[in-house]
């Protein structure tokens, strides 16, 4: 049997045929079209795997399911609010039958929190985990007993909008302030750069640098660099106190970080954990931080596995 992982964002949709033993056989990408409030992406989406399906022989006998990944929260298949789609509760398990034109099993989830299943599924974790994404924005997931913890109301897992900043909190785009998405996400890392080279003398290459980013600010502070490792050290430090309020609620097996922003590798999991122990609670002090490895794949292998568990269970 076959699953098909989608996983949709405001560019592109990525489109990948699993098995259901979780190995990615195929993918491609669509494009994103937002025209009209995106009513056109699952007619989209049904048109591209109807032909594929044409192409590979494949009857809709052979597929267990469709799974989404979504850039919003997720609520019982229903997506609340995806602002880059100009999705407002669009209950994506009915909208793709009637776009794919045949009653078919549909799941979705937040994109962070299916990016979250595909880490957990495919490294075989034996225990709960929580996943954080470091990119345009900060999100997470949590998978609890197998399962995607969504919550009661689709929030589930946004760990992005955990309070991290009470000395100098920044406005962020969801209405709060403060938030670890305005301090850990790339506009926040390179406004953290700027904001130092502005008002401090610390010695640095990148002052002279117009492409400012969080790889160049990662890539000089593993050189030495004074501003770059002042950046890293502020970065692990927000992520360490969110990380230690997060353990205590869930105490996961473990946390894995991912998302562009994990590149920068071992001296952003460093600097996580220096923080993260003088903030965690005795019982899960001893707790490991690794680095993501399914990259952008990760979204169509959590979609699938929506659409897996929910077979097996």
């Amino acid at each position: 049997m076959y699953v098909f992982g989608i996983d949709v964002g405001g560019t592109s949709v990525k489109i990948g045929l699993l098995n259901d033993q979780g190995d990615l056989l195929e993918s491609w990408a669509i494009p994103t079209d937002i025209s009209n409030n995106g009513d056109n992406i699952l007619y989209d989406i049904a048109d591209s795997v109807k032909e594929y399906m044409k192409t590979k022989n494949i009857t809709n006998h052979d597929i267990l399911g469709f799974g989404f990944g979504l850039p919003g929260p997720v609520f019982e298949d229903v997506a609340i609010r995806c602002p880059n789609l100009g999705w407002v509760d669009v209950n994506v398990r009915e909208a793709f039958c009637v776009a794919y034109g045949k009653s078919v099993t549909v799941k979705a989830g937040n994109d962070a929190t299916v990016a979250a299943a595909g880490e957990y599924w495919q490294r075989n974790i034996k225990g709960d985990v929580v996943f954080i994404t470091l990119g345009t924005g900060v999100g997470g997931g949590i998978i609890a007993n197998g399962k995607v913890i969504d919550g009661a109301h689709g929030g589930g897992g946004e760990i992005g909008h955990i309070r991290v900043n009470f000395e100098h909190p920044q406005d962020c785009t969801c209405g709060l302030q403060g938030c670890l998405e305005t301090e850990c996400s790339i506009r926040g890392i390179t406004k953290m750069a700027r904001t130092l080279l502005e008002k401090g003398d610390l010695p640095s290459v990148l002052r002279n640098d117009q492409t400012l980013n969080p790889r160049v600010i990662f890539n000089e502070a593993k050189k030495g660099d004074a501003v770059g490792l002042a950046v890293a050290d502020k970065v692990g430090y927000y992520l360490g106190i969110a990380c230690a309020s997060i353990a205590v609620t869930t105490d996961p097996k473990t946390f894995i970080i991912g998302g562009g922003i994990s590149n920068a590798g071992s001296i952003l999991i460093d600097n996580i954990k220096k923080h993260y122990v003088n903030f965690a609670h005795f019982a899960v002090k001893d707790m490991p931080f690794e680095l993501a490895n399914l990259g952008n794949d990760a979204g169509m292998y959590g979609a699938a596995y929506l659409v897996i568990s929910e077979a097996k269970h």
